[in-house]
């Protein structure tokens, strides 16, 4: 026996360990950058000072819209003894999300097969689950939203990374049809994508369907689709959003209300599997087991007895148009290159200076708060967050101005 400084005596045996699985979680890059800007970073020291233009995450910086607190407080009121009981998937919500999705692809969704999360991002993990293995791999583009590889690598994943057309924004068909080996299990699309706001045409999409077809048929080894469509309600200039659910029939489709309604905090979504989807109700019982196994990742009660209403409105999407409209003007006037993002609250930016890392530092030490494009595994870029109110984006611009001009000085 050993006695510790506290008096405590032990056995000496080894003390605690973190599991393997954790540490790599914990080791990730991208996840190292999350966590010290959410927490020992002068955007966490900063951010709410009255001087601060933060675009960095897509959190609200206005009080939230009168219909959403409306429709929760509807429902904070229980109807009966049982309004605060356990809830699995409630069958209005699933009749509520399928008809929305329905109006919005005009695909027949089933009630039946959407299965309700607490929010896109377990939507994600139920299905790379409900169709992966440990060992699989699974392919998606860089730059990413930058959960993708922690989500992996928790199920025993191994994450394989293709690079964009980084002119374009689409997706490198090429890469992605050499990167699949008799081991590749999904795919992830992201579209409206996050960072880029780019989203795929319906062309794109018919040649990514019919080189997953092409693979599986020579795998012999069915490669499914995870589409991550959180933004898919946010689309600017009157375009159409398509879904890689239209063109694949192995398409499962992950959705997030919180980006809908910017209340992220809120968390609701779900996972959802399209009518032409051969055997789904196989998955059924499989994806229920899940949503229990993973920690009962249903949403709460409220918020499932709130998204009939939820359906109804969104945030207001012209007004995050305007603000795309009065950012990429100005900064294009500056002299950035600067694309116009067709969907979602961001836009990527290319760095003026190769290190993108420095020169977002350089933006922070005036209190103007960007992401740095290593974040998302693509160095030379910047993301901004278009959730960041007039106010901000007013006050910014002179500094967007000095810090171009000083980059220019010093390169």
């Amino acid at each position: 026996m050993t006695t510790t400084q506290s008096g405590v005596q032990t056995s000496g045996a080894p003390g605690t360990a973190a599991s393997q699985r954790a540490t790599a979680i914990a080791a990730i890059p991208s996840y190292q950058l999350i966590n010290t800007f959410l927490n020992n970073s002068l955007y966490a020291r900063r951010k709410f000072e009255p001087t601060a233009c933060d675009f960095g995450f897509g959190n609200p910086h206005q009080m939230p819209q009168d219909e959403y607190v409306t429709a929760l407080r509807d429902v904070l009121t229980p109807r009966n003894n049982e309004w605060f009981a356990y809830k699995t998937n409630l069958p209005e919500a699933q009749d509520a999300a399928a008809a929305s999705l329905q109006r919005l692809l005009d695909v027949p969704f089933e009630p039946e097969h959407i299965y309700l999360s607490t929010g896109g991002f377990t939507a994600i993990a139920l299905a790379l689950k409900a169709v992966t293995d440990p060992g699989d791999e699974v392919i998606y583009s860089l730059p990413p939203w930058f959960c993708y590889e922690p989500i992996l690598v928790e199920s025993g994943l191994t994450p394989v990374k293709v690079k964009i057309n980084t002119e374009t924004f689409d997706l490198d068909l090429d890469a992605i049809g050499a990167a699949i080996t008799p081991r590749t299990r999904a795919v992830i699309v992201n579209s409206p994508n996050n960072p880029t706001g780019r989203i795929y045409p319906p062309e794109l999409l018919v040649k990514l369907a019919a080189l997953l077809e092409d693979a599986s048929a020579r795998n012999g080894r069915r490669i499914h689709l995870v589409s991550d469509e959180a933004y898919n309600r946010i689309v600017y200039d009157g375009l159409r959003f398509h879904s890689p659910a239209e063109f694949y029939p192995f398409t499962l489709l992950a959705y997030s209300y919180g980006k809908t309604h910017l209340a992220p905090g809120e968390r609701i979504g779900y996972l959802a599997l399209p009518p032409t989807m051969p055997d789904r109700d196989q998955l059924q019982a499989v994806i229920q087991a899940l949503q229990l196994a993973t920690g009962w990742v249903y949403p709460n009660a409220t918020l499932q007895y709130a998204l009939p209403q939820l359906e109804t409105f969104s945030i207001d999407v012209g007004r995050l148009q305007r603000k795309r409209d009065v950012m990429v003007d100005a900064l294009a006037g500056m002299g950035y290159k600067a694309k116009r993002s067709e969907g979602t609250f961001y836009l990527y930016i290319e760095s003026p200076v190769p290190d993108d890392l420095a020169f977002t530092e350089r933006l922070a030490a005036k209190d103007v708060f960007v992401f740095p494009g290593i974040m998302f595994e693509t160095p030379g870029f910047f993301r901004i967050s278009l959730t960041a109110n007039e106010d901000m984006i007013e006050r910014s611009l002179p500094i967007f101005r000095t810090a171009l001009k000083e980059a220019a000085s010093a390169g």
